[in-house]
């Protein structure tokens, strides 16, 4: 068995954060949850609130739908990045503007306690300690989720900027 497809003994617990500003955001995120849920060696634990969020970088878009799902997975790191990308594929996304508009965006956030660096892969997300859009739909469903500086989401949100900008949805 190679390493792309190998499979951990013990499922780890994991956070995804997922994003969409095109098409049907919301049918967008739920679509992505179920085959996330349907995927083999994924179990989905909890799923945040969903929230409406400004658009991060400098391409003017419409706002994120976004929210965050907490798994625990015997998928392997590479493994479970490359089923978020198929279902990023599947569901329409095209990579074509650095932080331009998207159908569906999944990030891998947390790992475990992992730490990966790779080329195409950074556990736990370098950044999500200073993104409100993700540490607040963090927060609500795993408050002590390790960021793997030290903090965990609910201590980073603390002092995270921008958080004015995020709006908690009702459905």
């Amino acid at each position: 068995m190679n390493a792309e497809n190998a499979m951990a003994d013990a499922p780890t617990r994991c956070a995804l954060g997922l994003g969409s500003n095109l098409g049907d955001p919301k049918a967008n995120l739920e679509e992505a949850i179920r085959r996330l849920e349907e995927t083999p060696g994924v179990m989905l634990v909890s799923r945040s609130s969903d929230y409406r969020t400004p658009p991060w970088g400098p391409v003017p878009q419409d706002d994120f739908r976004n929210c965050c799902v907490v798994i625990d997975t015997t998928m392997s790191p590479q493994a479970l990045l490359k089923r978020c990308l198929e279902i990023e594929t599947e569901l329409g996304r095209v990579r074509d503007v650095r932080w331009g508009p998207r159908t569906l965006d999944i990030d891998v956030l947390i790992y475990g306690l992992q730490k990966v660096a790779e080329n195409d892969l950074e556990i736990p997300h370098p950044r999500m300690g200073d993104r409100a859009f993700v540490l607040i739909p963090l927060a609500e469903i795993w408050p002590d989720a390790p960021l793997g500086d030290g903090r965990t989401a609910m201590e980073a949100l603390e002092t995270c900027p921008d958080q004015d900008g995020v709006v908690k949805l009702d459905g």
